[in-house]
């Protein structure tokens, strides 16, 4: 399973497994869910989204957090040091999580605590647990895929793709491991010894997602260029192309027991995909604007659950998506059109809007408030944990500092920095963000 979103046709077996084991010694199980509801409480967009087999609903968000939902409740795990990207629930009641920081950790819910599994050299977007919840393999934009043991044994590393590996996912029986690639290929791989085995697939754009059925009969992929696409396994032959035409594919999420597909793409629709007559069942659009970034069903099907650009995710039943209602909750200004701001109000909202707020409240954002910003030292609001890099820094944030800050990039002018790699070229642009900030974060 991978989240992000993303509960993986692998990942239902698992589960599967497990409620049954549930059943059998008198746990109880959670009810169907047949209502619309929204978990919010982020400070950032939802990236990935998971469910375990006792119906929490776990979240990873831009904000850095993990949040583990129970009965609509959350605890917040706070541990990495940088969008979080992918959670998936693994043996023992614990979950394993992965972001932009290029970590993977361990944690145990419980006590809010975790470990570093280890790292990346770059960001790792997806997660998919194997069918014995021992083991979390890794998708990673180092171009590699790994397999870690949660014993701390360390991994086993996947080489040879051409460009970033954007998802995995393991057989049901756990013995091998498919990869997709931005290099608009699917491989597959010895899960035990990390040996190449052969190449399933050569799409003509970079693939984001993929799903194996619980049988291993069939694999579905969708790609950059909106290709929703499935092919029969073990020979990789195309049995079903379901694109349509909206670009790119960004989730994919497969629930066995109603036999359904979702795929959500980056104009905010979720397509439903019936897997007994390989037709569309729905296409609904759940977004008024942007991405669906993570998809995962309930543990009974009863309904699909999604993360965007919203801070917050949102769930509606299957069998009612025809009358659902959009993703609400967080109206992101840089959507607005250019008229209805100030050139100054607008780079803020592009460049700035999603880690940092403006006022005294910091809320659980990315970054800390810009609020009181002129004349700050560096690194210096109470409550973030901030790089090393700027913990004790001499820099005072002026005029001067902002301009050379979006000049430079981050990555250049304070480099280890936790802030995103971007720049404003533009000299008027900057001023205009500059006179906009210092009005706005000047204290009442």
């Amino acid at each position: 399973m991978t989240s992000g979103d993303r509960l993986r046709g692998q990942a239902a077996q698992f589960f599967s497994v497990a409620v049954f084991v549930a059943a059998c010694v008198g746990v109880p199980l959670p009810a169907a869910a047949q209502e619309a509801f929204t978990l919010e409480g982020h400070g950032g967009p939802v990236k990935g989204i998971s469910v375990a087999p006792d119906g929490v609903i776990l979240t990873a968000s831009f904000d850095n957090s993990v949040g583990f939902w129970r009965d609509g409740a959350p605890r917040w795990l706070e541990g990495h040091e940088a969008a979080v990207n992918a959670v998936v629930p693994v043996a023992g009641g614990r979950i394993v999580s992965g972001g932009d920081d290029f970590a993977v950790r361990l944690w145990d819910p419980a006590t809010g605590t975790s470990e570093e599994l280890g790292r990346h050299s770059a960001k790792v977007i997806r997660l998919a647990t194997a069918p014995d919840g021992q083991r979390v393999a890794s998708a990673s934009w180092d171009r590699t895929a790994r397999i870690w043991s949660l014993d701390g044994a360390g991994a086993l590393e996947f080489t040879g793709h051409e460009n970033t590996v954007s998802d995995v996912a393991f057989s049901p029986d756990g013995k091998r491991l498919y990869t997709a690639s931005a290099d608009g290929t699917i491989r597959l791989w010895n899960a035990e010894t990390g040996t190449f085995l052969r190449r399933l697939v050569q799409h003509g754009f970079g693939i984001n997602a993929l799903l194996i059925a619980p049988d291993e009969s069939w694999l579905a992929y969708g790609a950059v260029d909106g290709g929703t696409r499935v092919v029969s396994l073990p020979d990789g032959a195309e049995t079903g192309d379901f694109t349509a035409g909206r670009r790119p594919i960004l989730a994919m999420a497969y629930q066995e027991e109603i036999g359904r597909i979702a795929v959500g793409d980056a104009q905010g629709y979720i397509m439903m995909i019936d897997t007994a007559t390989w037709r569309i069942a729905e296409d609904f659009r759940a977004t008024a604007s942007g991405p669906v970034w993570a998809l995962a069903f309930s543990p009974d099907g009863g309904n699909i659950h999604a993360g965007g650009i919203a801070d917050a995710m949102h769930s509606w039943p299957v069998n009612g998506l025809e009358n659902a209602e959009k993703m609400t909750g967080t109206e992101r200004s840089f959507l607005k059109a250019p008229e209805e701001m100030s050139n100054g109000e607008r780079q803020f909202q592009r460049k700035c809007s999603i880690c940092h707020t403006l006022g005294t409240d910091g809320k659980r954002r990315a970054g800390p408030t810009l609020y009181g910003l002129f004349g700050r030292p560096a690194g210096t609001v109470d409550g973030y944990l901030y790089s090393d890099t700027l913990n004790g820094s001499d820099l005072v944030w002026d005029a001067e500092t902002v301009d050379r800050l979006f000049d430079l990039g981050p990555d250049h002018y304070i480099p280890g920095s936790k802030m995103p790699m971007q720049r404003i070229t533009g000299a008027s642009d900057r001023a205009d963000l500059i006179a906009f900030l210092q009005e706005a974060t000047a204290p009442d």
